[in-house]
């Protein structure tokens, strides 16, 4: 793999990661050595500084993450603010029933079930400020794990996840009665209305 198939990748993988991602782990995927890498993030650090374009490279405690730069922070949080008042899409509702109902669990624990990758629909849920990250699991990777937040408990009339509408037995006939909290009929694009929240997050409440 020559130097420019490197800072492609690593570019990729970076923009794909979203968190902070340490070397030695884009080393362990590219099959190259730890120091070749940094040398590598250093020049992809360096193009991005004189292309002096909406994209930075950063290094946060060792590692390394793409963001964007200050000066368009006010049309990022307009673009988000758009975004986080946008319908919840039926991907959306099905891994925030997941994480709903189980408590606390990974992306991948969301991927197995799916069948699917979840990227777009967790960050769209984290976003929203429905599910939040709840911490790291002691396993390899130290994989994020989710969980719902408040705010989810508010937009859904709920106490606590315990007052969550029981899930129907998969060998008995769903009871017509019992109206699950995420169904939707169906609507691809069921939602939810959050922004009457937005205002009380940003203020504390």
């Amino acid at each position: 793999m020559n130097n420019n198939n490197v800072l492609a990748s690593l570019e990729a993988m970076l923009f794909a990661a979203g968190d902070p991602m340490e070397p030695a782990k884009l080393a362990e995927v590219l099959n190259i050595d730890v120091e070749n890498v940094i040398k590598m993030l250093g020049h992809l650090e360096a193009v991005y500084d004189e292309r002096d374009g909406g994209l930075r490279l950063i290094r946060v405690d060792g590692k390394y993450q793409l963001c964007t730069r200050e000066e368009y922070a006010e049309d990022v949080r307009g673009l988000l603010e758009i975004k986080k008042n946008t319908p919840l899409s039926q991907a959306a509702f099905e891994v925030l029933a997941i994480v709903a109902y189980n408590k606390s669990v990974t992306r991948s624990f969301i991927e197995q079930i799916r069948g699917v990758d979840c990227s777009g629909p967790v960050s769209n849920l984290i976003q929203k400020g429905l599910i939040e990250e709840k911490g790291r699991l002691d396993l390899p990777g130290r994989p994020l794990v989710y969980g719902t937040t408040d705010r989810f408990l508010r937009c859904f009339s709920l106490n606590s996840l315990d007052d969550l509408p029981d899930l129907p037995d998969n060998n008995d006939e769903k009871d017509n009665s019992q109206t699950s909290l995420f169904e939707d009929g169906g609507d691809s694009s069921a939602s939810v209305d959050v922004s009457d929240y937005s205002d009380k997050q940003e203020d504390g409440e």
